[in-house]
C-alpha cells in the first residue's frame, strides 16, 4: 500500500498524549508506534481543527474493506475505557491508527487473519467542531 496517510492532531491531544506515554511506566504493544504518529502530524490549535479529521474523544465510522464490515467507535484516553465496545483507547492498534486520519482515508493494519484495510468513512462527533476546545 502506499504511505501513511497525513495526519492532523491538536495541539491539546499532543500535550496530553505525550503527558500519559511521560507517566507511563509500563510498556504497551504500541507505545512505538504510538510515538511513531505523534511524531510525523501536524499540530494545529484546536479552534482549527478541520472538522473532519479524528480527534480524541471523535466519534468515528470505519471500514475493513475486505470483509465491508462497519464500525462505529468513540476514541477515548486509556481512563476512558469502560469495556462497552464503543469506545476504543489511543493506546490500542485500532486508536493509534485512526488518530489524526480525515474522512476518505486508508490504512492498513495487522489482523488475525492477516492485513486488513480500514476506510475512515465519516465523523460523526468531533469535539472541536461542537465547540468543545478544552475537553
Amino acid at each position: 500500500m502506499q504511505s501513511k496517510p497525513n495526519i492532523i492532531l491538536s495541539s491539546l491531544d499532543m500535550d496530553r498524549i505525550e503527558a500519559l506515554l511521560d507517566k507511563q511506566t509500563a510498556p504497551f504493544p504500541g507505545r512505538e508506534a504510538l510515538e511513531a504518529e505523534l511524531n510525523r502530524a501536524d499540530v494545529f490549535d484546536p479552534k482549527d481543527m478541520p472538522p473532519n479529521v479524528v480527534t480524541m474523544n471523535s466519534t468515528v465510522r470505519f471500514t475493513l474493506l475486505e470483509s465491508g464490515k462497519s464500525n462505529t467507535l468513540t476514541l477515548v484516553y486509556p481512563r476512558e475505557m469502560d469495556g462497552s465496545g464503543e469506545k476504543v483507547s489511543v493506546f490500542a492498534p485500532v486508536g493509534i491508527a485512526l488518530l489524526g486520519l480525515s474522512v476518505g482515508d486508508e490504512f492498513q493494519m495487522p489482523s488475525p487473519t492477516g492485513q486488513v484495510t480500514v476506510r475512515v468513512d465519516a465523523i460523526e462527533f468531533q469535539p472541536e467542531n461542537a465547540g468543545e476546545l478544552h475537553r
